[in-house]
């Protein structure tokens, strides 16, 4: 992932589609894609371009489409300035442009396989309507894990995944100007927020990772020099300690929490004027799971080559769908969340909906990512020394 991953994938699809005279293709009346985002745009865009007269419909639960969701945290830090800049294709573009119809705001609450025919319900007024489906398919990507601990739920939490996420993290630094701010959880967005929360000038910007490492990917002797960057621009590292409650700010050494006191299983306790939760993530799948689709022991919809679920009528793709592991080769599978593949596997979808001449198949993810925190810039590929040990393959290191 990359500040500008998502954004650049999804802006090179549309432009894309753009550039071609729509074609045509088999009697198809009716597409219905769950999900707005990189798997879900690029699906519709790629669609379009190979029929002009199929009708393609997006439900999306929140109010944007094709957002740069790698951009949030450099928005809130000010790198990024504009809000415009993460709005990739607005949905009043995709409307004029490919003739789609878009309606955000809006949540599939239910599907009926046999009858072909989603429920939705519009979440401003509650009202719900029923739409019947040639061809489904299911782009609703990840939810943030939320852990059971004590007080998670405190008023100066936040997720970051979302425009809505980014708005409320905003409006909360905007009114209660936040000093001390912990960051839970060492992953990509994790890193990237606190790192730009010391780029915006925060005094005091703690990482905590129950990982004895910070970024998961990496060996833990790349994961070192990570640490080095982080702690050299004066974010705090705790490593191996987890979170074990949030507990309303009591009179501490400094002025009380906004808040939470944040309480380690070390022992620790961190005053928090702002915390984002960023503890990892779980696969959007209980729509898929309500209607009987197959699923991996991850939770992941089981799909095949063609991005085809164990409904011949439903396809799926993005974050939330199990794939094959190139590196591993095989019959090795494995879940990776990132816009690339993601995009890729839209446009699968797409050619087998249309059932072109010569269509595309998705043959697996080898895992490529990228992160840039202050001057350094960290990479990967594959799998890590880790996933080999455990599986016992040999390997050089």
């Amino acid at each position: 992932s990359s500040p500008f991953q998502a954004s650049g994938y999804t802006t090179a699809i549309v432009q894309f589609a753009s550039r071609f005279t729509f074609g045509s293709s088999p009697a198809m009346s009716r597409v219905i894609i769950v999900g707005g985002s990189a798997a879900g745009a690029s699906t519709a865009a790629r669609l379009r371009r190979l029929s002009e007269d199929v009708k393609i419909t997006i439900f999306e639960k929140s109010g944007y489409v094709s957002f740069a969701n790698c951009g949030l945290p450099y928005y809130l830090g000010g790198e990024i300035q504009l809000w415009s800049a993460l709005t990739v294709a607005k949905p009043e573009m995709l409307r004029s442009r490919f003739n789609l119809n878009v309606h955000t705001g809006t949540e599939v609450v239910s599907i009926d396989r046999a009858a072909k025919v989603v429920t939705v319900r519009a979440l401003a007024s509650g009202e719900e309507t029923s739409h019947e489906y040639d061809e489904l398919v299911l782009t609703m990507g990840c939810d943030a894990l939320m852990p059971p601990i004590p007080g998670i739920d405190r008023a100066g939490h936040f997720t970051l995944r979302s425009m809505e996420d980014t708005s409320a993290i905003e409006a909360w630094m905007a009114t209660k100007h936040p000093n001390r701010v912990v960051v839970c959880g060492g992953g990509f967005i994790g890193l990237e927020f606190a790192e730009q929360m010391k780029v915006k000038g925060i005094p005091e910007v703690h990482v905590v990772e129950l990982a004895p490492q910070v970024m998961a990917p990496l060996d833990h002797e790349m994961a070192q020099y990570l640490h080095e960057e982080l702690r050299k621009h004066g974010i705090t590292l705790h490593l191996g300690d987890g979170v074990s409650a949030f507990q309303e700010g009591a009179a501490g050494k400094g002025p009380t929490a906004i808040a939470s006191d944040v309480v380690l299983k070390s022992g620790t306790t961190l005053q928090a004027d702002l915390v984002v939760l960023s503890m990892g993530v779980r696969p959007s799948t209980k729509l898929a799971k309500d209607i009987g689709l197959e699923l991996a022991p991850t939770g992941h919809v089981k799909v095949d080559e063609t991005m085809r679920t164990s409904d011949e009528h439903i396809y799926a793709a993005g974050d939330a769908i199990e794939v094959r592991n190139r590196a591993l080769g095989g019959d090795a599978m494995w879940a990776v969340a990132l816009g690339g593949p993601a995009n890729r596997q839209g446009r699968v979808c797409a050619d087998h909906i249309a059932k072109t001449a010569s269509p595309s198949v998705y043959k697996g993810t080898i895992g490529a990512s990228v992160v840039k925190i202050f001057d350094l810039t960290a990479a990967s590929v594959g799998v890590n020394e880790r996933t080999l040990k455990q599986k016992g393959l040999p390997y050089k290191a």
